[in-house]
């Protein structure tokens, strides 16, 4: 990020000195023209990036530019309106600001919740109508021993928290330190039944030293089937949650969907990305230096490539 705050620095005084070069007589009118795309796109990159200066530079950027920024960015929104409206299937509404991709986005994840809870509310119906139906005896046996299972796994729960509360009962303790240890275990354990979260119960336990091999050994095969359903769902959840984790974390740090996220894999990205890094920090701070000659200037824009587009450049040096 220091590295980013520097870069990013660095090519705004890029765009203020081609700026001020813009007004050499020494260039050409193909010469201009190449500059005025080169300032309106890198001004156009950098008018998020810093609040300060985005005014100044959304100015820069229209004075080089056949059409405004702010027109550019309507055009944009508009664009993933209609893409969102058709993959939606729904009519966002002709009062968004068109100049904020957040109010677009917004307003399409609404639309999005909403179908979401219209489709809850029929599968709840649909229960509900399921449910009124006459159960053969199979189905009711099923269910009986559904609800059997799931009673017996709350005691269980129940049972490691009754313990671990009887142990933990900072009342009990004269102690002051070995009472404000036990408080806030204490508070661990409620968070732990709250959830009902039987492993971080179980490893409380562990850590109090309330489970040992005897007890193990001395545990009902049923006690164990429970613990082992518990713990199979919460396994479950944290496999979800991993994969939401790096899915956000690939998204963020522009990592491919089919590589292998570990501290190898980002650690060996990173060094990448700093690297090149440095590499255009040096490059930007030549070519700053070089152009207090007019001359550079001109052989600068000599090898560089240029896309008239308003926000898109490329092979540009830094």
């Amino acid at each position: 990020m220091p590295l980013e705050r520097t870069a990013t620095t660095l090519r705004i005084q890029l765009v203020h000195c081609l700026d001020q070069s813009y007004a050499q007589k020494e260039l050409t009118k193909a010469e201009r023209r190449k500059m005025a795309i080169v300032i309106a796109n890198l001004a156009a990159d950098l008018i998020d990036e810093d609040e300060d200066e985005g005014k100044q530079l959304k100015a820069i950027h229209d004075r080089y530019s056949p059409t405004t920024y702010d027109s550019q960015m309507a055009a944009e929104v508009d664009g993933m309106k209609s893409v969102l409206e058709t993959l939606l299937g729904v009519d966002l509404g002709d009062d968004l600001d068109l100049s904020s991709p957040e109010d677009l986005l917004q307003r399409a994840q609404a639309h999005i919740q909403e179908g979401q809870a219209e489709w809850a509310a029929k599968n709840a119906e649909r229960d509900v109508q399921r449910a009124k139906r006459k159960k053969s005896p199979r189905q009711q046996a099923a269910e009986a021993r559904a609800q059997e299972q799931q009673a017996q796994i709350s005691v269980s729960i129940r049972e490691v928290y009754r313990k671990l509360t009887s142990t933990l009962h900072p009342d009990r303790e004269t102690d002051p330190q070995e009472r404000d240890r036990k408080t806030r275990l204490m508070q661990h354990v409620n968070e732990a039944y709250q959830k009902n979260n039987l492993l971080q119960l179980l490893e409380l336990q562990l850590e109090l030293e309330h489970i040992d091999q005897h007890a193990l050994s001395s545990m009902s095969e049923e006690r164990l089937k429970h613990y082992n359903a518990v713990l199979k769902e919460q396994v479950s959840e944290l496999d979800q949650e991993i994969v939401h984790v790096e899915s956000a974390f690939r998204y963020a740090y522009g990592i491919d969907p089919f590589e292998p996220v570990s501290p190898d894999t980002v650690l060996r990205n990173l060094a990448v990305d700093l690297k090149e890094l440095r590499l255009n920090i040096r490059t930007l701070e030549q070519d700053l230096a070089a152009f207090e000659d007019g001359k550079n200037v001109k052989l600068w824009l000599k090898h560089i490539q240029v896309v008239p587009a308003a926000s898109t450049f490329d092979a540009m040096p830094f």
